[in-house]
């Protein structure tokens, strides 16, 4: 087979991989997961961290990592944490140091043997607050909403579907939540010089460039995006530290969740719309558009629903689109949120303006503005409470069922932006 055609390994094959790999350790081997010369300059094992003093020996015997997430996520006492791939734990066992008193260090891996010598090594070190799950990085067993901080160590590359592992870890964040991970990266998306490194290299799997890091991790709502290069990792890759945050902005009600607005979201969405102008004082509309037409107009970074937690309905949607073409508008926007008639006083409405303000905000957007209805007090009351002003109104601007209609314009200015 040529190189061209060479596939990444599967998640089953990756597991098992490591069950060896963990095995080796518990038999008190130096394991080694590259080809060494590959990583002279790269941090990786127990060279990406500065101090390794009362780590037990098969712990750092074990650290297959590409640097030191814990030195660069901001661990403060008390934190919940999450190491996504934990292996034989020693990122867990520094983590629940950190953290004490009254911080947990979760460890997620998918391989028996890895929790097995992991859970060994908490033992000898005897670090109590250090839990262990057996679990996949993209289906990550935790609640909504229940980690301060995710880290990983050189595991998310090795993942065959990494937009749902970054969305994983944007959903089990609380907001204002942390992410730090090292990884490896890629220095070109050229598929063919790529898979020809990683066979010479031989322990990754798809690694993505900062650009298409940055845009996964943009996707599934993360800001304050940082990718650094820590080191070169072979031919035509390099290990990074990977730091994001979820917006704080996201506060969620109780039983509700906000997350970003996906294509299957489409019949629930455009559902909640048509029931919104049913009312006859949602917008002049009369009729919600084809999905194609929602979708071609609105912009795909700002889109963000509200859905119930237990049945995974959506109760509400938000979105904008730009009000110019012109350049000099690229920072002002036009927003639409819509709840359904049915569900009120839960808290959905400012929630999802909360996120999408976060949103816009991150993206240097100043300007959010919208037009209500004046008999629509409760949507003018819900915009004051987010930080809104009228700035005036139009009168009869447009024929709605066979009445002229008034409008009120609001508009939200940016308290980031220092011209304001």
């Amino acid at each position: 087979m040529s190189t061209h055609d060479r596939q990444p390994p599967s998640r089953d094959q990756i597991v098992d991989r490591y069950g060896a790999l963990a095995r080796a350790a518990s038999e008190g081997l130096q394991i080694i997961d590259c080809e060494p010369g590959s990583f002279a300059d790269g941090c990786f094992g127990a060279a990406g961290y500065g101090d390794t003093t009362g780590l037990p020996d098969g712990a750092v015997r074990a650290s297959l990592g590409c640097g030191d997430p814990t030195a660069v996520a901001d661990l403060r006492p008390g934190d919940t944490v999450l190491d996504l791939g934990s292996g034989g734990g020693i990122d867990v066992l520094i983590t629940a140091r950190r953290v004490a008193p009254g911080g947990i260090a979760y460890g997620l891996d998918a391989s028996a043997d890895m929790l097995e010598l992991a859970r060994a090594n908490a033992a000898e070190a005897e670090v109590a607050n250090a839990r262990f799950l057996h679990g996949h990085i993209e289906e990550i067993p935790l609640d909504d909403a229940t980690i301060d901080v995710v880290i990983s160590n050189c595991v998310i590359n090795l993942s065959t579907d990494k937009p749902r592992v970054l969305a994983e870890a944007f959903r089990v964040l609380r907001p204002g939540g942390r992410l730090g991970v090292s990884d490896v990266i890629a220095d070109s998306e050229d598929g063919a010089l790529r898979a020809a490194a990683e066979e010479r290299i031989g322990c990754t799997a798809g690694a993505l460039t900062p650009d298409v890091y940055r845009e996964i991790l943009t996707h599934a709502g993360f800001i304050d995006i940082a990718i650094t290069p820590i080191g070169r990792a072979g031919d035509r890759f390099r290990s990074a530290i990977v730091q994001a945050a979820k917006p704080a902005g996201a506060t969620e009600p109780e039983g509700v969740t906000v997350r970003r607005m996906r294509a299957t979201d489409a019949d629930q969405v455009l559902a909640i719309y048509q029931a919104g102008l049913d009312t006859g004082d949602a917008g002049f509309e009369t009729s919600a558009p084809a999905w194609q037409d929602f979708d071609d107009a609105r912009l795909p970074e700002h889109r963000y629903v509200a859905a119930d937690t237990t049945t995974g309905d959506i109760l509400g949607w938000i979105a904008a689109v730009p009000v110019s073409g012109r350049c000099v508008y690229r920072g002002v926007v036009e927003h639409s949120v819509y709840v359904h008639p049915e569900i009120r006083n839960r808290g959905v409405g400012i929630a999802l303006l909360r996120s999408f303000i976060a949103s816009t905000e991150a993206a240097g957007i100043w300007t959010v503005q919208s037009s209500i209805f004046p008999e629509n007090t409760a949507s003018l009351r819900l915009h004051q409470r987010a930080g809104f002003r009228v700035v005036g109104t139009r009168e009869r601007l447009g024929l709605h069922h066979d009445r002229w209609r008034d409008v009120i314009l609001i508009e939200r200015r940016t308290a980031t932006n220092p011209l304001f």
